[in-house]
């Protein structure tokens, strides 16, 4: 086997060192802004629901609150620790989310997979929370 493959890459010297500080930088100024925006959508829709803004920040309370919003029980707290049932319990939340503010299975589907976009739509769209309303019996 011809080793000269393998010395030669350990001399490949893509970027310097000022390079990759700066791709650092850009990487995390977007990760930031994407969390700064996901917090903020996050503070909207909880004042959307009537529960206070500053909630959505606070860890673990932030889940017992949003678990209000859904109508879910508290303890399914405890289904969000378990490895692979939080998963599975996360998309329940999802689903809850969506049809509390009268969304339909497309825009759950769209807050699963693409937050990022979907999110911000809840957050700022024209989405009411219907929650509190009694439901109608057909």
């Amino acid at each position: 086997m011809n080793l000269t493959f393998f010395v030669n890459l350990t001399k490949l010297k893509l970027f310097t060192m000022e390079e990759l500080i700066v791709l650092l930088g850009a990487y995390l100024f977007v990760v930031l802004a994407i969390a700064v925006l996901l917090i903020v959508c996050q503070w909207m829709i909880y004042t959307k629901a009537g529960k206070p803004g500053w909630a959505s920040i606070i860890p673990i309370y932030n889940i017992v609150v949003l678990l209000e919003i859904v109508k879910k029980p508290i303890w399914w707290l405890v289904l969000l620790m378990i490895p692979l049932v939080n998963v599975v319990i996360a998309i329940l939340i999802m689903i809850e989310l969506a049809k509390v503010f009268g969304k339909d299975g497309g825009f759950t589907v769209g807050l699963i997979l693409l937050p990022y976009v979907f999110y911000p739509i809840l957050a700022f769209g024209d989405a009411k929370y219907i929650g509190d309303e009694p439901e109608v019996a057909a």
